[in-house]
């Protein structure tokens, strides 16, 4: 009975021991794998702010150039008050 009762003991030990191994490796490779995951989440954020700060034109109206080529020497002074109310 004492016998079986240190074997007992024993093998609970030893499989206390390697689910404890086993966890700690696996709960680090999860870790690990969260890590990268955020990692490269922060990574595609970044791109998407660097695109997003960019500004592209789809479209150009005809009359853009005419406009543009008008000399504007100045313009016309207007003088204004400041309404307080």
């Amino acid at each position: 009975m004492v016998k079986f009762l240190i074997i007992v003991l024993g093998v609970g030990w030893l499989l206390g021991q390697l689910i404890r191994y086993f966890l700690r490796t696996k709960l680090a490779k999860f870790a690990q794998q969260v890590a990268e995951a955020e990692r490269e989440q922060r990574r595609a954020q970044q791109a998407q702010s660097r695109r997003s700060e960019e500004v592209h034109v789809d479209f150009i109206p005809k009359d853009h150039d005419r406009k543009r080529q008008k000399d504007i020497d100045g313009g016309e002074y207007v003088d204004f008050e400041e309404v307080k109310e």
